[in-house]
């Protein structure tokens, strides 16, 4: 258990700063795109802000439990077994959910592709941490 709380705080710690990487390119790459943000659906001056910046912790956590449960079924070489970690968290977890988002929710189809790419990163980054720490 120690082995997983540590590993996914370290996880956390790396997805944040991915995270936060990704916020800005988007917004230098894509201005278009970032301009969405301002919608009233964004709400970043409240105190619900700080989920955000949680969001990579709770991910991580989450992520080093289930690479402890499944590690064993994923085989190849160390980015291998990363990336193919990153590949089923994506397409189990990242995009029924953004699925739902974009047929719920008034967001373009651009801005839930930056997410969906993002999901995929911070999928394939824990994986190679969670590789690295708990092989």
């Amino acid at each position: 258990m120690k082995k997983i709380i540590l590993s996914g705080i370290v996880a956390g710690i790396i997805l944040l700063i991915v995270s936060e990487l990704a916020l800005h390119a988007t917004i230098l790459l894509f201005p278009c795109i970032a301009i969405q943000y301002f919608d009233p659906a964004f709400d970043t001056e409240s105190k619900h802000i700080l989920f955000y910046y949680m969001h990579p912790f709770v991910i991580s956590l989450a992520l080093a439990w289930f690479w402890t449960r499944f590690k064993g079924v994923l085989t190849g070489t160390f980015v291998t077994r990363g990336i193919e970690f990153g590949l089923i968290y994506v397409f189990i977890a990242a995009f029924p959910m953004l699925w739902l988002i974009y047929a719920a929710m008034n967001v373009s189809f651009a801005i839930v592709s930056t997410w969906f790419i993002l999901a995929l990163i911070e999928g394939i980054v824990a994986g190679l941490v969670l590789e690295k720490m708990n092989s």
